[in-house]
């Protein structure tokens, strides 16, 4: 079957298609298009793969380049049948690096306090909420995930630029995969290395992360659920962050499985524990965790190595009863260790812990009303 596409964008990036036919791999070798003029392109593949309605979409090699409508907004699944033999298509234009962002879909970003008192640690830390952009507007209850570093979240102007977390939760509103809390908790500028690292004083003298999970499971969370609509249950529940941030959430969902069942895991800073040697505790019946782990492969040249050995350590852990672990690895061959490729990986993570289906945002029926209607 042969595929043509017009478009009237130029950008030297390639095309390629996706879908029902290959598990909608939206950057997949096999099924990049060939141009035939600066405009037109096309790719035919073989009927024999293809089931009878063929669903697919045109992207630029990801996600966050997928095509779009004349007016910046996603578009339903294209379908053809196959028994046509040809199919036409236009695309107006394409996505870049997630954007355009609409304002409408934005969540409300609130500060909970500039000085929430950390009892365990005797000390203060301004603590933030990014609620969904309708929360004002609706009587629902939401998940909530808990985040470490938030200066480098959504803050313009942070030394290390940030993950715009704000403008990657409303591109997944605008698909209807934006009902979640985040909680954002500042990281301890100079007691950052102590109150992430668990208990390891070679690295960090005076470790403070076992009280800094406490902070967040026993004073924080239960803040959290008295103040804002959560859903309060483990299954609603998730934790995550980069680098050292990520150690500390991988020490919280394995010391309290039973407060958190995600954890959204990047580039996490597993020198510090080469032989894997986590503390978790001992349940009956072993607790179901979701783990998403990203790394990139130009962070230096044991991050992707480290990830791997972690997950073999993941399958273990499960073969002896200690956990029900569903994880998905995501590696970027170009990425270094830095907030823009973790801003990336972000609405991907959001969608895979919190969303229980394989789809993909771009699959979901467009929702264009805002509360400003």
């Amino acid at each position: 079957m042969r595929f043509e596409l017009y478009t009237e964008e130029s950008d030297d990036r390639t095309v390629y298609i996706t879908g029902n036919f290959n598990n909608w791999n939206p950057r997949d070798s096999n099924y990049q298009l060939k141009q035939r003029d600066q405009n037109n392109y096309f790719v035919e593949i073989d009927s024999e793969i293809l089931p009878d309605i063929v669903e697919y979409k045109f992207t630029k090699g990801g996600w966050e380049n997928v095509e779009l409508d004349k007016y910046g907004s996603i578009t339903p699944n294209r379908k053809a049948v196959k028994t046509n033999g040809k199919a036409s298509d236009i695309v107006e234009k394409w996505r870049l690096n997630w954007g355009p962002f609409k304002k409408e879909f934005f969540p409300i970003a609130e500060v909970i306090s500039d000085e929430f008192y950390i009892p365990q640690l005797d000390r203060y830390r301004k603590i933030w909420a990014a609620l969904p952009y309708d929360y004002y507007v609706s009587e629902k209850s939401y998940p909530v995930l808990y985040l470490q570093d938030a200066q480098n979240l959504f803050n313009e102007g942070s030394g290390y630029g940030n993950w715009e977390i704000d403008k990657k939760l409303s591109i997944l509103a605008e698909y209807g995969r934006g009902d979640v809390i985040i909680i954002a908790i500042e990281h301890g500028s100079e007691d950052r290395i102590k109150e992430y690292i668990f208990d390891n004083d070679n690295v960090a003298n005076g470790s403070e992360g076992k009280k800094y999970i406490r902070f967040i499971t026993d004073t924080l969370k239960p803040f959290v659920d008295e103040h804002y609509r959560t859903k309060k249950d483990r299954d609603n529940t998730g934790i995550g962050g980069s680098s050292l941030g990520a150690l500390i959430s991988i020490y919280s969902g394995f010391l309290y499985p039973e407060v958190y069942s995600k954890l959204l895991i990047f580039s996490p800073s597993l020198w510090v524990e080469p032989n894997n040697n986590f503390p978790m505790m001992n349940f009956r019946v072993p607790f179901k965790t979701k783990i998403y782990l990203y790394g990139g492969g130009q962070e230096g040249s044991k991050m992707v190595k480290r990830i791997h050995v972690f997950e073999e350590y993941l399958k273990r852990w499960e073969k002896k009863n200690l956990f029900d672990f569903e994880f998905r690895t995501s590696i970027n061959p170009e990425g270094t260790h830095s907030e823009f490729y973790w801003s990336q990986e972000f609405p991907r993570a959001i969608e895979w812990l919190f969303y229980d289906n394989t789809e993909n945002p771009v699959e979901v029926t467009p929702q264009q009303q805002s509360i400003k209607n």
